[in-house]
């Protein structure tokens, strides 16, 4: 199922992720789910876009790798 907005992410993804990895998030989910028609591919895609440019800090959230 595509995400349209950020709001109807899972609570488990859009409360640890700033805004801009959030839209990173939909927008690889998105186009994988429809690549590769799994739900579970495409929560893996999207991760690992995130994780191109953010790391996940010690206090839980999300935050851009500095460079």
């Amino acid at each position: 199922m595509p995400y349209q907005e950020i709001a109807d992410l899972p609570d488990s993804v859009k409360n640890h992720l700033p805004k801009h990895a959030a839209e990173i998030f939909v927008a690889a989910f998105n186009n994988a789910e429809k690549e590769y028609k799994e739900e579970e591919t495409a929560f893996r895609v999207a991760w690992a876009a995130v994780k191109r440019d953010y790391e996940k800090g010690e206090d839980g959230n999300w935050h851009k790798k500095s460079e």
